[in-house]
């Protein structure tokens, strides 16, 4: 039985002060979407604490803002999640070790089934295979890294709505949800952490998965405006809480498991407001707020499903 890790940062904590007492001079690290939402303020911090951080971006131009607003090292390359060659062209441009991989970008609640050019549902394509894609080309820098590398997959609460349904991953033989595809694809970013470090520890590269909060941010953007706000009416009904962050407490937990020496040598575990997450039965009162599903953390969901992605990527 494993301890659960408790640290002294909370709901409320920022993601500069998690990182206050942190060097991080001579690091190198991607943030994915880094031009975005937590995205910007993951980078702010870890520049912030002397990282060399590259944000990996769709819209380049939207990427020099941001790295020109940010004090330190900040460069900006181009990435498109769904598109094999972009993502193999960032991994061939990429030289040296890198010490921490944040897999940020995403999508949320596309209201109407879409599919790739590969045939695959985007937000499964976006929100983890790509991901998958990148930290599976990026393995050697990684391993190459200087002490310990991580790997930050940034999941959400939405996992609670739907493990990963090998059996339709696309959603051919079911009717389409946008909840439903958000929910998998989220499973998939906790069973990525989950598969990769039983996988890759021995070289030195642990991965954790967490949900950052309810933030309003451009993830929204298919749900309207006042998604969070409906949401926090939902759980107020049944006699629970949820607290909006801002962007950057909503980082917070980002820059916990990218830099905290209290996950030194801890991964395949999924995180919340700063700590670790309790198990929860998925569809009770308690999973409506919090905690992680059992499913999510599965080491046997995990590597059917690095074998999938193993496949689908080949």
């Amino acid at each position: 039985m494993t301890t659960r890790v408790i640290t002294p940062f909370g709901a409320e904590t920022t993601a500069a002060e998690v990182a206050a007492d942190v060097d991080l001079a001579g690091k190198r690290m991607i943030v994915t979407g880094g031009a975005s939402g937590i995205g910007i303020e993951t980078a702010r911090a870890l520049a912030g604490r002397g990282a060399e951080v590259t944000i990996a971006v769709r819209n380049t131009d939207a990427g020099e803002r941001v790295a020109a607003d940010i004090v330190g090292d900040v460069r900006v390359a181009p990435l498109e999640l769904t598109d094999p060659a972009s993502v193999r062209a960032f991994v061939d441009a990429w030289d040296g070790p890198l010490d921490v991989l944040v897999n940020n970008a995403g999508v949320m609640a596309i209201q109407q089934l879409e599919l790739t050019d590969s045939g695959l549902e985007k937000q499964f394509a976006t929100n983890h295979l790509g991901h998958f894609a990148l930290a599976v080309g990026l393995h050697d820098a990684l391993a190459a890294a200087e002490g310990e590398a991580r790997i930050v997959s940034v999941s959400s609460r939405g996992h609670l709505f739907s493990p990963v349904v090998f059996e339709d991953i696309n959603f051919e033989r079911r009717e389409y949800t946008p909840f439903g595809a958000y929910g998998q694809s989220k499973t998939a970013n906790v069973l990525f952490a989950v598969g990769a470090t039983d996988r890759w520890a021995d070289d030195g590269i642990y991965a954790n998965a967490l949900m950052p909060g309810g933030i309003a941010t451009n993830l929204q953007r298919h749900v309207g405006a006042d998604y969070i706000p409906r949401r926090m009416e939902e759980l107020e009904k049944r006699g629970q809480k949820m607290t909006l962050k801002t962007p950057e407490q909503g980082a917070a937990t980002s820059v916990l498991v990218a830099t905290s020496p209290l996950l030194d040598g801890i991964g395949g575990r999924y995180f919340e407001d700063c700590n670790e997450a309790e198990l929860v039965e998925p569809g009770s009162e308690e999973s409506a707020a919090a905690g992680v599903a059992g499913y999510a953390l599965d080491r046997v969901n995990a590597d059917r499903l690095w074998e999938l992605s193993l496949d689908l990527i080949a």
